[in-house]
């Protein structure tokens, strides 16, 4: 139960989910935020809009002429106001006062919006000199106003024109309007959560198919690999991951072909030495024939485990002593080293001339190995060619013989550990680890190892290196 509790609170699902409620609901609170400001602000706007058209009403109806005479208004301004309430409907939640010579002269309200309370504020407005607006706090609202002092044309009767209205009524209505949103914005939070949550999921699931796939991959099986789909980072990963147990099964596969083929090669000469001993004789020419024959084993499985760690060796970074060597005198000593190997027509190819940052010893050690093969395959007068050259950045060593050549099915496996050409006529007892070795060098070099063959026709191997040196080339 600790276990599923964990995986759910605390997994990769809940934290997603966790982060995007976090996000959503701060932005919801932006947004009501937001709302609530741009509605106050229209609100504002259109109220001051509002009192602003009942004061332009008011002043046109002042400019015109009375209906009743025909004649300008002039200094009856006691008709002008009984005009302009018989004339105009405040509007909602509007109040219209009137003053003449500083005294209350009458009062308009809006049809069912209600009686504003305008408090002490009304003596003030009716000794008004000058236009004046603001807002005006009340025992029961809040109230906005608009007012304009008002004097007859050629005389003296001064007036005052008020026009009020209720704030609070209008922040009432904002308050309505940003409780409706917030209600809308917390239901599309609860809805898009509830959506992120099965979308997360949705997203996970080959996460957790590859958690189940790596829970269920063994070194004895490595078979099982992750459907993938689509080309986003998750499907990058499943391939990633595919290609990662790809490379892991082949390690397993070559580690165990190498074990098996180790202990094959090392089995039979152990089994040779024992037989021997244990018929060994009393005989002094049996019994040195039997010494000779079980150091000569020895010697076999001495070369057999040197070659095994020389390869083990190949994988660390102290495996080269890196310097400079001229490519044309290596070439010469090469030939005069590789005459020794056997009986053959040896020949120089080609010299090339460049200096290159390599291991002087290991690439010898690995012309040597293909020389060494190619005197297993050829008779005695057999030519051999031994060259060296230079190709852009690259120099490249080969040795080229006149032997049976490598079958084409038998090419691609030729650098492998214990690999032997199927049918080939080897006068070695060797364990097939010789061309390995000499791949491995060129890798450790940065370079490659290549065979150029056709049946019947000779083989060419060469080693192929970055002047530059393996510092640059990895």
């Amino acid at each position: 139960m600790t276990a599923l509790r964990r995986r759910i609170f605390g997994g990769a699902r809940t934290r997603i989910l966790a982060a995007f409620v976090v996000l959503m609901s701060f932005s919801t609170v932006v947004s009501v935020v937001a709302i609530y400001e741009v509605l106050v602000v229209r609100s504002d706007d259109r109220l001051d809009a509002a009192l602003q058209q009942e004061v332009e009403e008011f002043r046109s109806l002042a400019s015109g002429v009375n209906p009743e005479t025909g004649d300008p208004f002039g200094a009856n301004l006691r008709a002008i106001f009984d005009l302009f309430k018989q004339r105009n409907v405040p509007g909602p939640g509007e109040t219209i006062v009137m003053f003449y010579e500083g005294r209350y002269y009458d009062e308009r309200s809006s049809v069912g919006g209600g009686k504003l309370t305008l408090g002490g504020e009304a003596e003030r407005w009716a000794q008004l000199r000058r236009p004046e607006s603001g807002e005006v706090e009340t025992p029961t609202e809040t109230i906005r106003y608009l007012a304009v002092p008002v004097q007859a044309t050629g005389a003296t009767p001064r007036g005052v024109f008020v026009v009020a209205a209720s704030l609070s009524a209008e922040r009432e209505d904002v308050w309505e309007a940003v409780q409706l949103a917030t209600l809308v914005l917390i239901t599309v939070l609860l809805i898009a959560s509830a959506l992120a949550w099965v979308v997360a999921g949705r997203l996970l699931a080959p996460l957790r198919t590859l958690d189940d796939t790596a829970r269920s991959i063994t070194e004895t099986d490595l078979t099982r690999r992750i459907p993938v789909s689509g080309s986003d980072e998750i499907a990058e990963l499943s391939r990633t991951f595919n290609a990662m147990v790809d490379r892991l099964e082949g390690a397993f596969a070559s580690q165990r072909a190498f074990v098996s083929d180790a202990s094959h090669e090392l089995r039979t000469p152990i089994t040779i030495v024992r037989g021997h001993l244990e018929l060994l004789g009393d005989d002094p020419d049996e019994r040195r024939e039997t010494v000779a024959l079980v150091t000569d084993e020895l010697d076999r499985m001495s070369r057999f485990v040197d070659d095994l760690l020389l390869l083990a060796k190949a994988e660390r970074s102290d495996f080269l002593r890196v310097d400079k060597v001229e490519l044309g005198a290596l070439t010469d000593e090469l030939l005069d080293k590789a005459a020794g190997l056997g009986k053959r027509r040896w020949a120089l190819e080609a010299r090339g001339e460049a200096v290159l940052h390599a291991d002087r010893q290991r690439l010898t050690q690995a012309v040597m190995g293909l020389a060494q093969n190619a005197v297993q395959h050829t008779q005695d007068g057999d030519a051999i060619w031994i060259g060296t050259g230079v190709d852009g950045e690259e120099a490249s060593l080969w040795v080229r013989d006149s032997g049976p050549g490598v079958a084409r099915e038998d090419q691609d496996r030729i650098f492998d550990r214990f690999a032997r050409a199927a049918g080939s006529r080897r006068r070695s007892e060797g364990a097939g680890l010789g061309l390995a070795i000499v791949r491995a060098i060129a890798d450790a070099h940065g370079g490659r190892a290549t065979l150029s063959s056709q049946p019947g026709a000779g083989s060419t191997f060469t080693v192929v290196v970055p002047l530059s040196g393996p510092e640059v080339s990895r």
